[in-house]
């Protein structure tokens, strides 16, 4: 993907899966690119359309939830990328499950019932629901893995205070509802997912994507019961399967493993996963947009004047 140099720009950094600009210190554009990432690694081929679906599903769902916290976004100039307002981010993801599956499922399965302070049931089977959804915050770290942390480290460290924190659990307990919400009326079931926030100035916003395939795992409503009752896997959408399948060709991001060979078909299955997900949640169909650098650009910075001036 192209590295750009927008009007009055004055910072840029390339994530995992987004390239960030700073725009006078105050706005951010955010474009959306078709890197995948795993355990921390950037895997080493590109998945085609991934980015326009992690950016149209994020600008979904973050209008669909600005009665319950105000959010960064601002426009989306093109399909895989958006414009918002620069915050300050609390250096923590607010990760929350309603299912026990991925690394809680990991966690539990290895005799651990504690994860980031919080006791996990006894007796619970690979997902199952959680009595009520428990919140498993996880840091944000800059470089190598981000590390389960409790509520009480996060107070104790001023990652965030006391106060702060609560109105995140409120705002973290508050969205994970409207998004079971409106995946079950799509015939999904959120299962987990997680929450990044920010601050201008004292108050507190919603940052980054939501609810995507990248952040979140989605299961099948109809047939989950029955599933559950065999010991059968759900059937989901998610990044989950190319977690999966990266451990059964033996590597988890630790040093030393290689990544395995990605191979045309594999590549060409994760993305028609990552266009059905997209149609099941957001209920259109997939339209993909192919623009050139030059489109591109003049797209994002005809809208960073609308929005900057």
């Amino acid at each position: 993907m192209a590295t750009f140099q927008f009007p009055r720009q004055t910072n840029f950094y390339r994530g995992k899966v987004r390239d960030v600009y700073t725009i006078a210190e105050d706005w951010l554009v955010m474009i959306a690119s078709n890197r995948i990432s795993a355990f921390d690694v950037i895997l080493p081929k590109a998945i085609p359309y991934k980015g326009q679906v992690l950016n149209q599903i994020a600008a979904y769902m973050l209008k669909a939830t600005t009665d319950i916290c105000k959010n960064w976004l601002v426009e989306t100039p093109t399909t895989n990328s958006a414009i918002g307002k620069k915050c300050i981010p609390f250096k923590v993801e607010m990760v929350i499950r309603g299912n026990l599956t991925g690394h809680a499922w990991r966690t539990y399965q290895s005799g651990n019932y504690k994860l980031c302070g919080v006791t996990m049931p006894d007796g619970m089977k690979e997902n199952d629901f959680f009595p009520s959804p428990i919140i498993t915050p996880s840091t944000k770290a800059s470089v190598g893995h981000d590390e389960d942390i409790s509520k009480d480290s996060i107070i104790n460290t001023g990652i965030a205070s006391a106060e702060e924190y609560a109105v995140l659990e409120k705002y973290t307990l508050a969205l994970f509802e409207r998004g079971k919400q409106l995946a079950a009326k799509r015939g999904l079931i959120l299962a987990d997912t997680k929450y990044e926030f920010g601050k201008i100035g004292d108050e507190i916003y919603l940052m980054d994507e939501i609810h995507t395939p990248d952040s979140s795992r989605y299961f099948y409503a109809d047939g989950y019961e029955e599933r559950q009752a065999k010991g059968e896997r759900q059937k989901q959408l998610s990044k989950e399967f190319v977690r999966e399948w990266l451990i059964e060709n033996n590597f988890m991001g630790k040093e030393g493993q290689l990544v395995p060979e990605m191979s045309d078909d594999w590549i060409t299955t994760i993305s028609n996963r990552y266009i059905e997900l997209y149609e099941k949640v957001i209920c259109e169909k997939f339209i993909p947009e192919a623009l050139s650098n030059e489109a591109t650009f003049s797209r994002i910075s005809e809208a960073l004047d609308r929005a900057v001036s």
